[in-house]
């Protein structure tokens, strides 16, 4: 699962000296199309300083109770090795001097601030409640921040802070870093920072998200140098695809191996059980007493006299059990007395497989799994001609929908069997698979191929009738044309397919 959520609020403050004669301490940037960043070293005067130091500092808040929406639902695990959240700002280059060689840094705030009308950003003539000085106002009280500039620092659950370094959360037996940082060699990359720990904190509801505070690190801020102006798109710039995002990554993907399961390698099956079109866990008995948690049923696979079973549970996500969904992973071996020799003259077994109580009383289903020999042939390193299409991708979307997309998938070079009677050849299971988008008319990537082992959050699942991935279209600005693109790895080939969809415009 790949989730873009944009910000609710965004804003810079600054202590930015005006025409040598005061700083600009009180102005709000709230409605600003950009993002400034900036420091600025003896460039003005100010008084009897001659070398004075003009600062400005970012804020920006996501609600990241859509993240605990999805956590609570099961739809992702925030405490999972997978989930990972990443701060996304893009660069806006208009032509303006660029520092090069500077370190940013990003803290979560602890104190909330209002966002404000101001526009001005030349001469910084509008007054609002959030700047240098003042972070909210609410029913007529005013509140500071504890330093100007919003830069009084400590750990969690300290008093009189404006941003938190570290803390130890509930469940961690020691601190853990809450600030993120990045390098900027060229000066014009966007900025991608890692905010796991807090996003993933504040889903649990263990630390109040009031957002981010983004600022040159601490040494750039001290030295005796200028680093103007590092400009980043704000929420208010009119190319939406360039708003601030908070990018949520977990690897949702199930593969169901009924269609491809092999001898002699470990595979998964799953069964789900729906009531009234809700995943629902079966129940047993005449107590009619839910089956859930580990070793909660059998599986048998049988064919002849060869018969094995094994362990079925609840299927987990993270550290939680999905309700409604079983799973076994097992190997059968082709080396077994009973198979061996139909295995190597057919190439492929058909067992039953039925999945009952651990007594065999009560059976929940009977099916049928068809198990084949894995490829082996001469060295041949020949890349497989792909063929990939959509099945249910409509024209149009609304912001708001969730959907199951349905892609059907196969080697045009597979061998083919001659039928006489109609036949529908199913989708062919690719396990490393994987989807992006790309805005149609620009071509720019929106969400990009996620491969790497520790994500794969845009992974494509499996089940027994093909491959399908969810997709939330609150991702894609709306208004625009979209994409999909497809990567299959496979034999130790990247083939990336760009004609399986038409385009889609998000509502």
């Amino acid at each position: 699962m790949h989730r873009i959520l944009s910000a609710s609020k965004d804003t810079y403050i600054t202590n930015k000296i005006i025409n040598n004669k005061f700083r600009a301490t009180d102005a709000n940037t709230g409605q600003a199309g950009t993002l400034d960043l900036f420091k600025l070293y003896a460039e003005s005067t100010s008084g009897s300083d001659t070398s004075p130091t003009e600062l400005s500092r970012l804020l920006l808040k996501f609600d990241i109770s859509e993240v605990a929406t999805m956590h609570n639902n099961n739809v992702i695990n925030v405490g999972d090795s997978s989930f990972k959240a990443y701060l996304k700002l893009h660069d806006i280059y208009g032509g303006q001097t660029t520092p090069s060689n500077f370190k940013l840094i990003c803290f979560p705030l602890s104190q909330s601030f209002d966002e404000g009308i101001g526009q001005d950003i030349v001469e910084f003539k509008d007054i609002d409640a959030t700047n240098w000085i003042t972070a909210s106002v609410s029913n007529g009280t005013v509140s500071e921040w504890n330093t100007t500039g919003a830069r009084s620092s400590g750990s969690l659950g300290d008093e009189n802070i404006d941003v938190i370094v570290n803390g130890t959360v509930q469940g961690q037996g020691s601190p853990i870093a809450l600030f993120g940082e990045q390098t900027f060699l060229a000066g014009d990359e966007d900025l991608y920072i890692n905010v796991t720990n807090f996003v993933s904190a504040s889903a649990k509801g263990l630390i109040d998200n009031h957002g981010f505070c983004i600022a040159y690190s601490g040494s750039y801020e001290k030295d005796q140098k200028t680093y103007f102006v590092k400009r980043f798109a704000s929420r208010n710039t009119s190319n939406t695809a360039y708003h601030p995002k908070l990018i949520i990554k977990f690897n949702d993907s199930i593969i169901d191996d009924h269609e491809n399961f092999e001898f002699d390698y470990s595979g998964s099956l799953y069964l789900n059980n729906f009531s009234k079109g809700v995943l629902t866990n079966i129940v047993s008995g005449s107590a009619a007493t839910e089956l859930s948690g580990a070793d909660c049923m059998i599986l048998k696979i049988q064919s002849g006299s060869f018969s094995k079973q094994f362990n079925v549970s609840q299927a987990v996500r993270g550290d939680s059990r999905l309700t409604g969904i079983y799973s076994a992973s097992f190997a059968i071996s082709s080396f077994e007395s009973e198979l061996y020799n139909h295995a190597l003259a057919s190439g492929s077994i058909t067992f039953n497989e039925i999945w009952s109580n651990e007594n065999e009383t009560v059976t929940y289903l009977s099916s049928s799994l068809t198990i084949n020999k894995n490829n082996r042939y001469a060295l041949n390193f020949r890349e497989n001609r792909l063929q990939v299409s959509m099945l249910n991708l409509r024209t149009r979307y609304k912001q708001d929908e969730i959907v199951k997309l349905r892609v059907y998938a196969q080697n045009a070079d597979r061998s083919v069997v001659f039928r006489k009677t109609p036949f529908e050849l199913p989708s062919e299971i690719f396990p490393n698979m994987f989807y992006r988008v790309r805005d149609f008319l620009s071509g720019d990537v929106i969400i990009p191929f996620d491969t790497d082992a520790g994500d794969n959050s845009t992974k494509l699942s499996a089940d027994s009738t093909g491959m399908y991935y969810d997709f939330y279209m609150s991702s894609l600005p709306r208004g625009r044309a979209y994409i999909f693109d497809f990567l299959i790895r496979q034999n130790g080939f990247d083939t990336v397919i760009k004609d399986a969809a038409s385009k889609f415009i998000v509502e």
